[in-house]
């Protein structure tokens, strides 16, 4: 409970009320709040505010008629209170935490400890529930199941408590990238029940001590008091530990890929395209290029912690840009972007039943391209986006010379030629990723395939990707006659590789598995590449 002074800036102050003596005395430990004691035995007045019965109740004006110090606490006797004043239901009493008090939040699917589950912090509890902030790779969790889940939080001091919870809406923080999810409880024991009042109470009393300039006055609550307690980590993107990220450049591409995140939550809760935060991502992307577009390539392959959509609409904006930019006017590079971006985010409002059938069939096929529609449909509001530009890169991607491509089947030179240009591009991408039918596949691979289909892919354009990409393009792992792998990090004006980072092992670039970067000698140091080795990236 907490005590209040009887003055106009009083604040509440955490105290436990230690016995009650019906009709004569009330007893409280004030250790808390022990620089208060000299003010109150001098007469002062003050009123208790806590929980009785499911409601939050206040006492009338009270005043101490005795205190004592007894095992290091300050025991302390009131006149007991002739009335109580109810304030509110104790389930509709929300305790909010402030910056700097983090309570962890695990999420566990129905399918128990083997199953999905996501990682966040408690933002606010309740006696009925709690709001949690959540990665938006969380919304695989809720979707898993309309019954309860496992909630388990633990506080700084090491406390842990379970409680089963029903997820009763979500809402996006595009800005933040996070997703805040309100929980109801279910099944609480009574023991439960009394815990989580204990944490609520703990957690206002906590967050008291952030109020004005008070903070050195008041004694910490125990559940937040941390041993050790070090810097706090700043280096996240909407949960995202962004120094897991391979390169500095691939660092600042997790802004592009939360905002991709974030946008495909908030197709599926039923939103638009957000046209602020794509025209600022879009930007963001185009900067990026402009600083260091060797620099951008490799980083488009370092994002695998990314969701395989998120990835592939960075990896197709980045090299179709590329491709086509150099001498194009910066809005319509701007529109091929943003284009590129989310051409693939209409995936996520088909049924997912497409994706994993074991047999792809016509109403499969079907389903599948109406992806292009139900985006263009969501693209309304953003203005700023040249028609034309989008019509070529989302709406003619998935396109073919000799009509077997959809939405619309159409053939040869009714093809745009940035359509053109993107269907080279999205093959590309797509097919160095695994698939479910088949593996990642090395860029030499890719080139035969596609030279192999020039009834499907413009003959000019596929020319025109191998050149200005090369044989063995910036992003590429390759083996050299050394036995050492290296990801190719720039080339020279013939292509060679100028500048490789070593690898320990063939698998997707990250912070702690890549070694000494080397420039300019690389052929003497390392021998020559024997082949190129695929890597789903």
């Amino acid at each position: 409970m907490t005590l209040c002074l009887a003055t106009p800036d009083a604040r509440p102050e955490p105290v436990v009320l230690m016995e009650q003596h019906a009709g004569e005395t009330l007893v409280m430990d004030l250790s808390s709040v022990d620089y208060l004691l000299s003010r109150l035995q001098q007469g002062e007045q003050f009123f208790l505010r806590g929980q009785s019965q499911g409601k939050v109740v206040r006492t009338p004006l009270l005043s101490l008629t005795e205190t004592r110090r007894s095992g290091g606490r300050f025991l302390c006797c009131s006149n007991y209170p002739s009335s109580v004043e109810v304030l509110q239901r104790r389930e509709s009493y929300r305790a909010e935490l402030r910056m700097g008090m983090v309570v962890s939040a695990l999420v566990v699917g129905e399918s128990g400890e083997s199953g999905e589950s996501a990682q966040g912090e408690l933002r606010d509890l309740s006696q009925d529930g709690c709001q949690l902030e959540l990665p938006l790779t969380a919304s695989g969790v809720l979707a898993e199941t309309q019954s309860s889940l496992k909630l388990a939080f633990t506080f700084p001091n090491g406390t842990y408590f379970e409680v089963n919870g029903v997820a009763r809406h979500q809402k996006t923080d595009p800005e933040r990238h996070m997703l805040r999810v309100g929980f109801r409880f279910a099944g609480c024991t009574s023991e439960q029940e009394r815990q989580i009042w204990y944490f609520v109470c703990e957690i206002e009393r906590e967050a008291a001590r952030y109020k004005k300039e008070a903070q050195e006055e008041r004694q910490p609550s125990p559940l937040f008091e941390q041993p050790g307690k070090c810097t706090p980590d700043t280096e996240h993107i909407g949960r995202r530990d962004i120094r897991r990220y391979a390169t500095p450049m691939a660092r600042r591409l997790v802004k592009v890929a939360a905002y991709l995140d974030a946008q495909l939550l908030m197709l599926q809760q039923g939103s638009d395209i957000d046209s602020r935060q794509l025209s600022r991502n879009a930007d963001r992307l185009l900067m990026l290029h402009e600083e260091d577009r060797e620099g951008l390539l490799f980083a488009s392959r370092c994002l695998s912690l990314e969701p395989l959509l998120v990835r592939h609409g960075i990896a197709v904006a980045v090299h179709l840009l590329d491709l086509v930019g150099a001498k194009l006017p910066r809005d319509v590079r701007k529109a091929i972007v943003a284009s590129g971006l989310v051409h693939d985010l209409g995936k996520a409002l088909i049924p997912q039943v497409v994706f994993k059938a074991p047999n792809f069939e016509a109403t499969h096929r079907q389903a599948l391209s109406e992806h292009v529609s139900l985006l263009m449909a969501r693209l309304h509001t953003c203005q700023w986006l040249s028609a034309t530009v989008a019509q070529a890169v989302i709406g003619g991607i998935n396109e073919r010379l000799d009509g077997s491509g959809y939405p619309a089947g159409i053939t040869g030179d009714d093809i745009n030629e940035l359509a053109k240009a993107s269907a080279v591009v999205d093959v590309v991408e797509a097919m160095r990723r695994d698939r479910p039918d088949r593996p990642a596949r090395a860029a030499q691979q890719i080139y035969r395939h596609l030279l192999a289909h020039p009834h499907q892919f413009d003959r000019r354009w596929m020319r025109r990707y191998v050149e200005h990409f090369k044989v063995l393009p910036v992003g590429s792992l390759a083996l050299f006659s050394s036995d050492q792998l290296a990801w190719i990090l720039r080339l020279d004006d013939s292509g060679a590789p100028a500048e490789v980072v070593l690898a320990q092992a063939a698998e997707p670039p990250m912070r702690d598995n890549l070694g000494s970067v080397l420039r300019g000698d690389v052929f003497e140091r390392l021998g020559k590449p024997v082949r190129e080795v695929a890597v789903s990236t």
